[in-house]
């Protein structure tokens, strides 16, 4: 993967993501499937101008969701969660 754009997917926005960044600096995103956690790193690096410690990561597996009589499964996604260096925030979390 090489397109920065194409391994960050979406922030994560949920109370407990929101906590994390309160408490520790650390900002959570949906990532691309197939990126590992140095290519996310360096994707969070130069699309935010922000110094990354560490990635952590996790697959989280999709819901099966029921419509009547028929099941659905939804899609794997992966989430990324770094942990910025004190001091750097990245202004899309803090509202500004």
């Amino acid at each position: 993967m090489s397109n920065a754009h194409s391994i960050i997917v979406r922030p994560v926005v949920s109370e407990k993501a929101n906590r994390a960044l309160m408490a520790s600096n650390k900002v959570t995103f949906e990532v691309a499937p197939e990126a590992n956690k140095s290519e996310i790193k360096k994707a969070i690096e130069t699309l935010f101008k922000v110094k990354v410690l560490k990635v952590n990561t996790i697959t989280i597996p999709g819901k099966t969701r029921r419509f009547g009589a028929k099941e659905s499964q939804a899609s794997n996604w992966k989430k990324a969660v770094a942990t910025l260096k004190a001091g750097d925030k990245i202004e899309l979390f803090e509202g500004a």
